[in-house]
């Protein structure tokens, strides 16, 4: 498994690694020379235009990157080695599908994280004072502020697991199917109806909307973090187990 891991990440870094790197030494020095205020605004501006211009460039990278990591397992000539290799499909796609959430979330968060900080060195110290003063008088919202992070990780999870399921469809039981990919297309459109559907578990701690054939949840209660992250975690397995069974039997290549 740790091998596994090994492989995804270099796979993976090797495209957003180097974009990364530029992001990160860039950020680095404006956000430390703004806050020394040795800066003028004409550069500080400057430095906010970048930084955005970064996050584009690590948000392309990390997909680029991702598409890397399932190349290696569905395109040839890469998938031929994990295919003739013994090792179980659901270690190579649990070591595949967390390495690609870990970089993806945490070059994010750090890109975003630094272009905030840039864009308050560009606004004044006054206005980071005035955000840590609003973040003291609405202290109990943090709780909720960290189960909203936690629960897009997990849409994350549930997003990635997805779509791989929806390629193993495609390479397996849709394989020269007539408009295989548009059945895997629609077989995934139907994966997320069923996710929104199954957020009726919800209902008793929210305010249930309709919005012709989607549903929206209000939460009213705040119970509903702890089941609803258990829920998309839950879907996200349910999936997980389907798509590394249907890799062990055949994936055509």
């Amino acid at each position: 498994m740790k091998s596994e891991f090994k492989y995804a990440f270099l796979t993976g870094f090797h495209i957003r690694g180097p974009v990364f790197i530029v992001v990160f030494i860039m950020d680095t020095v404006f956000l430390t020379l703004g806050s020394l205020g040795l800066l003028p605004f004409a550069a500080q501006v400057t430095a906010v235009s970048l930084g955005g211009v970064g996050i584009a460039a690590m948000f392309a990278a990390n997909i680029l990157g991702d598409v890397a990591i399932a190349r290696r397992m569905f395109s040839a000539p890469e998938s031929f080695l994990y295919a003739l290799t013994p090792v179980p499909r659901r270690k190579i796609l649990l070591a595949s599908v967390i390495t690609m959430a870990v970089m993806d979330i945490v070059a994010m968060v750090f890109v975003i994280s630094m272009q905030v900080g840039l864009s308050f060195n560009l606004a004044g110290k006054g206005t980071w004072l005035a955000v840590q003063n609003a973040i003291n008088t609405n202290s109990p919202y943090i709780g909720y502020a960290v189960w909203l992070f936690f629960m897009i990780i997990a849409g994350y999870l549930l997003a990635l697991m997805i779509i791989f399921f929806c390629v193993t469809a495609r390479k397996s039981f849709l394989y020269q199917k007539p408009a295989g990919g548009f059945l895997a297309v629609l077989l995934g459109f139907g994966c997320l109806y069923a996710a929104n559907i199954l957020m009726l578990v919800l209902a008793p701690f929210s305010e249930v909307s309709r919005y012709g054939f989607l549903i929206t949840l209000s939460i009213i209660n705040g119970a509903a973090f702890p089941v609803m992250l258990l829920l998309i975690l839950l879907e996200a397995a349910v999936l997980f187990i389907f798509t590394s069974k249907l890799m062990e039997r055949k994936i055509n290549l």
